[in-house]
């Protein structure tokens, strides 16, 4: 992979626009902040952009305010974090944003190996690591950029929010001596961790309401599936306070026999998502989207669904393969 031209690029630039995707989550968060102090560092102007609102859940770390919708109309570069799948930015593309990208050099640097790519990008890293949080620091230190304190914090929130706390199976090595590293460089991960708990407080009205949901939870391929529906009236008038699916999406796959958890919402356009979780050992989730044109990692992925299909259609063909996945890992 060309580190070297990475740090070409950046320093031939003054304006860096740091972009993710339209499903912000843990790792690009806080790789893009985590670049913004880095670039900040080289004394860089560095834009946040991210077409969609950040969710509530990752609105503990310091600086999630600055990252805006619009792609700014004067820069010189754009590094796309977390993300090599061009139709992860349908929001950046209906607002023409990337009209003006792609008329400048355009960076990637992603630990998704199985994406297709940016077919735009002047240069991609994808190296298959655990985060992209971990990608960006390898590459720091081949070129040797500096990583100030803010920046190893947001480095180790990126690291431990795809490694789901260090315990995944893409957790390497040399994982494990980057978070040493970045401890020693200061990082009190108690600090990191007590943010995020208190930004898991939930308001009154949301104990309920998860009891409602679980209530509605169903089982499939044999137990092995749990499932439940998120309506839009429901989107609308919980989400400004926190991700339904999210409230039970941990209990879903705590249930004895189950191996996966898939959260679905339905949206007034007709759009319908799914959320996928897998227990460790059954590491599907990623195979489980692609078939239904979305990505992630083998324990947390998700996709999309725009054409009109209708959910218990949609739910049969979900079950059927992820039966099929799970029967195949039994097999290997």
């Amino acid at each position: 992979m060309n580190y070297q031209r990475v740090k070409e690029i950046v320093e031939k630039s003054q304006h860096i626009v740091v972009l993710q995707a339209d499903n912000p989550d843990g790792d690009s968060l806080g790789s893009a902040l985590a670049l913004e102090a880095i670039l900040e560092e080289l004394n860089k102007n560095v834009t946040l952009v991210c077409a969609v609102d950040m969710p509530a859940h990752l609105k503990y770390l310091s600086g999630w305010d600055r990252v805006g919708k619009e792609v700014p109309n004067n820069f010189d570069t754009t590094i796309i974090v977390d993300a090599s799948t061009e139709t992860l930015f349908e929001n950046v593309d209906r607002s023409h944003g990337f009209e003006w990208i792609k008329t400048k050099p355009v960076i990637v640097i992603d630990h998704h190996t199985n994406s297709p790519g940016v077919s735009f990008a002047t240069e991609s890293i994808i190296e298959p690591v655990v985060a992209t949080g971990e990608l960006i620091y390898k590459i720091c230190n081949s070129v040797g950029w500096p990583i100030p304190l803010d920046a190893c914090e947001l480095l180790a929130v990126s690291i431990l929010s795809d490694s789901m706390g260090l315990m995944t199976e893409a957790t390497s090595p040399e994982t494990f001596r980057i978070m040493a590293d970045l401890v020693e460089r200061g990082v009190e991960l108690p600090k990191i961790d007590a943010s995020r708990r208190e930004l898991m407080r939930k308001e009154p009205q949301l104990v309920p309401y998860k009891g409602e949901l679980l209530q509605r939870v169903t089982y499939h391929a044999g137990g092995r599936l749990a499932s439940v529906v998120i309506p839009w009236k429901e989107i609308e008038k919980y989400s400004p306070i926190y991700n339904p699916t999210m409230l039970v999406m941990d209990d879903m796959r705590l249930v004895v026999g189950v191996d996966l958890a898939i959260g679905y919402k339905l949206y007034s356009d007709g759009k319908i998502t799914a959320k996928i979780r897998c227990n460790f050992g059954s590491p599907i989730a990623n195979d489980l989207a692609t078939e239904f044109g979305g990505g992630g990692h083998p324990y947390a992925a998700g996709f999309k669904i725009l054409n009109g299909t209708s959910l218990e259609d949609l739910k049969i063909a979900v079950e059927n393969k992820a039966s099929e996945l799970l029967d195949n890992l039994k097999r290997t």
